[in-house]
């Protein structure tokens, strides 16, 4: 990385400093602050750490303005359309693709790691039927730590590494069973025999009294619906996994922190508030009314699944699920759906009209995830339960990132504006 520097002058002092400037292989380069408070005795301000770099990351690249996401250096669009989520898992752990024999390995680890202790699924009967999934996976994951004592020295590399594995095994099986129970179902065992979406489908809509099958065009869409979904740079659920992992919390518990944070509807739910809007709306004939609508500043209606706090371009990743909404709605002979020709009209109106255009209003990869989610049988309750199923191997590379470099207890400063100081006053005296 070659460094700079910008000089800041104290207007009151008259004092200069000069601030490194550090540029990264990708991206924005970044001023170091880290001894602003030393130099001039004050605190940097930043709300929601829009402009703030929390950490170095080799990760994930996001390029908001050219619509460009990288996993490790390759575009998430050849990723979706050649690769596996399994061997995403292993180029984000890793930092490069697998060999064969590799990726043979690293996939017969995560397919022995799937069952759960027995007991664990006892945590399920201690929760209403009524339950909200992710309510459950937040109970439960974090649960995990409880289990398996053999693996939580969090400084020992072999122990971080088992506990990823098992984490990215055994989530589709807690999100699976977290499902079952909300149905009354009973709950589905890992199969050792099928691939990893093939394993997660079939634990989520078996049932013990038949055989299943598993259409090839829906197991594809939920494998590029978890690619898609790995991992997405310093995001509100993977920054609080960091967060909760600097204080040298257990990654089951770390993780635990990054579900209750993609819960959020401003984060995970996002697609789910697309379908309700696209109900809303029901039909291609009334486009023209909810348009005009989301232009009213003064109207509370709002188009969801269009613009993205970082992609003020085409995200990538909705590209992707467009054409594997095409696909699904055919496969499950719904070519014609309704719901997804409204979408589709949305989507051309955006795309021609100088309102949305000027605004950068794109449609997003909660656009069209949704509609897919649907076609396949997922309920929309369990819609950030699947984000959650994919982004956990983005979150525990993360952390494994941060720990690799010696993690520094995360401590943000704030701007108090509340009382001064004042004095105690007896209640006899008030």
């Amino acid at each position: 990385m070659a460094e700079d520097t910008v000089t800041i002058c104290d207007n009151r002092t008259g004092k200069t400093v000069k601030l490194p400037i550090i540029h990264g292989t990708e991206g924005v380069p970044v001023v170091d602050v880290s001894t602003f408070y030393k130099e001039f005795g004050m605190f940097t301000l930043d709300p929601g750490f829009r402009s703030t770099a929390a950490c170095n990351s080799k990760i994930t690249f996001t390029d908001g303005d050219q619509g460009i996401l990288l996993y490790r250096g390759y575009p998430i669009d050849q990723l979706a359309r050649q690769s596996t989520f399994l061997e995403v898992c292993y180029l984000l752990m890793e930092g490069d693709l697998p060999s064969p024999t590799q990726y043979t390995q690293f996939k017969e680890i995560i397919t022995h790691h799937t069952m759960v202790h027995e007991q664990l699924l006892n945590f399920y009967k201690g929760y209403r039927r009524d339950a909200h999934p992710m309510a459950i996976m937040v109970g439960v994951v974090g649960a995990l730590s409880a289990f398996f004592h053999d693996s939580l020295d969090v400084f020992n590399p072999r122990h971080r590494e088992i506990s990823a594995h098992r984490l990215i095994a055994k989530i589709p099986t807690i999100a699976a069973a977290s499902y079952k129970y909300s149905v009354g179902q009973p709950f589905v065992y890992p199969d050792n025999t099928l691939s990893y979406t093939e394993n997660f489908l079939n634990m989520l809509f078996s049932v013990p009294c038949e055989k299943m099958r598993l259409s090839p065009v829906l197991v594809r869409a939920m494998d590029q619906i978890l690619i898609l979904h790995a991992d997405h740079e310093q995001n509100a659920s993977t920054s609080t996994v960091r967060l909760a992992g600097s204080s040298e919390a257990n990654p089951f518990a770390a993780v635990s922190a990054g579900i209750g944070a993609l819960w959020g509807p401003a984060h995970g739910g996002a697609n789910e508030a697309v379908l309700t809007m696209l109900h809303q709306i029901g039909s291609v004939d009334n486009v023209d009314v909810f348009i005009k609508r989301a232009k009213d500043p003064d109207d509370p209606f709002r188009l969801m699944g269009f613009g993205h706090r970082v992609y003020k371009n085409y995200d990538p990743r909705a590209r992707i699920l467009k054409e594997s909404a095409h696909a699904v709605l055919a496969d499950v002979g719904r070519a014609d759906d309704p719901l997804f020709r409204l979408a589709l009209e949305l989507e051309r109106i955006a795309q021609e009209d100088e309102y949305f255009i000027k605004r950068k209003l794109y449609p997003n990869v909660d656009f069209y995830s949704g509609i897919i989610q649907s076609a396949i049988g997922i309920p929309t309750n369990m819609f950030t339960v699947i984000f959650a199923v994919a982004r956990t191997v983005g979150w525990i590379t993360q952390w494994m990132e941060m720990m690799t470099e010696g993690p520094s207890i995360s401590r943000p400063r704030q701007l108090y504006i509340g009382h001064p100081r004042r004095d105690y006053v007896p209640m006899d005296a008030r």
